[in-house]
């Protein structure tokens, strides 16, 4: 049901040579970018007709109205599971815990006497938050977005997710009922390339956001990319994965439920246990068989992400070994269950978030753990980090001088504007001291 590559033996290779090795699913978000510019375009040009086009042409719905009605938010809040309710209010105060501290204030620093930089952290005005709406419903999504855009001060935040057939072309009553209890009144029903085209853009019945955010399928990253200097974007989301780096110590049974629950989400999805253990491979490949069978999802999902190219047993000579293919490959979610699990994963280069043992698994971060589950993909954890409130903030540098501290630094100035040969910035400092350039005190 999985494939296995074993790296035991010869010295593992560095940097890309050893990423080359590892398995990734194929995701050409540059095929998909000429695809979705004409749809990105007719959303420029016509607006709100081209959603509602789209919505029937790409979710079978003919839609009067793009904005979701505010009855329809309360309606879906007032009818939604209590169990249901609890857990989300749960999450979204646990993730309200963490996001709060993550809040940035403004410093001073005194870099001479009368010569000070100030830091000041603005929030972006406006954001477009997206929950994806295909094979699953994701609520929790909507949590993962709104909580660090609200805790970092964000005044307008609007949320888009694809049209329902089933729901009489709303988006989820669930997404609907997250949004109600967020506090979030203003939602579209738009999926795909349409919605991150509608905040970029704007239509007649949505502004336009300075920032997009959320996870999607390959059409939102190649509108992300498509939009990329025109707005903000958080990142261009690929496939889910997960990594487990695991010796002799972890639980087979753990183990094969955990890459199983990143599979189900996708037939693209990526499960990879990292181990030195033979034993343990061969106990997890057994555990599959079962725990899948016992599952739903099984052949759209479940075993064509198993049977991908994207999912392996990777065999290596030890932890020590691990680390560097962990490393290598950057996974979005990474389990470390080890022997000493919390010394091994603080060291720990590249993952979106890491779990630590046996009783962290992905699915508490999924939804509960506090921390967000928008995450780096596709190797992207090398470089860039998971959805925050510093997402939503823009550092903001004013400079304070006095003439007196200025003056004990314009030598300084004017000699590095002329090795430039740009004399006119040295000009800028000499008219101000009737052209000649004060001596350092």
């Amino acid at each position: 049901m999985i494939s296995r590559i074993d790296l035991r033996g010869d010295a593992l290779p560095e940097g890309p040579a050893l990423r080359d090795l590892l398995p990734r699913a194929d995701f050409d978000v540059s095929a998909a970018l000429e695809k979705v510019r004409p749809i990105c375009e007719a959303v420029h040009h016509r607006g709100d007709a081209a959603l509602i086009d789209f919505a029937e042409k790409f979710d079978g719905v003919k839609l009067d109205q793009v904005r979701v009605p505010a009855q329809a938010l309360t309606r879906a809040l007032e009818e939604l599971d209590p169990a249901v309710r609890a857990a989300l209010e749960e999450s979204i105060r646990r993730a309200r815990l963490v996001h709060r501290e993550q809040r940035r204030t403004t410093h001073t620093t005194q870099v001479v006497p009368g010569g000070s930089v100030t830091e000041k952290w603005v929030p972006v005005d406006r954001v477009g938050l997206y929950a994806p709406g295909g094979r699953s419903v994701y609520p929790s999504s909507v949590i993962m977005n709104v909580v660090p855009a609200q805790e970092a001060g964000v005044e307008s935040v609007a949320l888009a997710s694809p049209a329902q057939a089933e729901f009489g072309g709303l988006p989820h009553p669930t997404i609907l009922a997250a949004c109600a209890l967020l506090g979030v009144d203003e939602v579209y029903a738009a999926g795909g390339a349409t919605a991150v085209a509608m905040f970029a853009y704007g239509t007649e019945s949505c502004p336009p956001a300075n920032m997009v955010t959320g996870p999607g399928n390959i059409w939102v990253a190649a509108a992300k990319r498509y939009f990329t200097g025109k707005i903000g974007i958080d990142a261009e989301a690929g496939p889910t994965e997960i990594a487990v780096l695991a010796d002799a110590t972890a639980d087979p049974v753990h183990v094969a439920s955990d890459l199983i629950s990143q599979a189900e989400h996708d037939p693209l999805a990526a499960a990879v246990l990292v181990t030195d253990s033979v034993e343990l491979a061969d106990a997890v490949e057994k555990e599959l068989e079962p725990q899948v069978a016992a599952t739903k999802h099984i052949d759209d999902r479940i075993v064509p992400a198993l049977k991908g190219r994207q999912s392996a047993i990777v065999l290596v000579d030890g932890v020590e070994e691990g680390l560097k293919v962990v490393d290598a490959y950057g996974a979005e979610h990474l389990e470390i269950q080890t022997a000493d699990a919390a010394a091994v994963a603080d060291r720990v280069r590249n993952a979106g978030a890491i779990f630590i043992g046996p009783w962290a698994p992905v699915s508490l971060g999924d939804y509960a753990a506090g921390s967000n589950h928008v995450l780096p993909t596709g190797g992207c954890a090398c470089h860039s980090s998971g959805l925050s409130v510093q997402s939503f903030l823009r550092g903001i540098h004013i400079v304070d001088y006095t003439k007196d501290a200025l003056a004990d630094v314009a030598h300084h100035v004017v000699t590095l504007a002329e090795a430039e040969d740009l004399p006119a910035h040295g000009a800028a400092i000499k008219a101000r001291f009737g052209w000649k350039v004060p001596e350092s005190k």
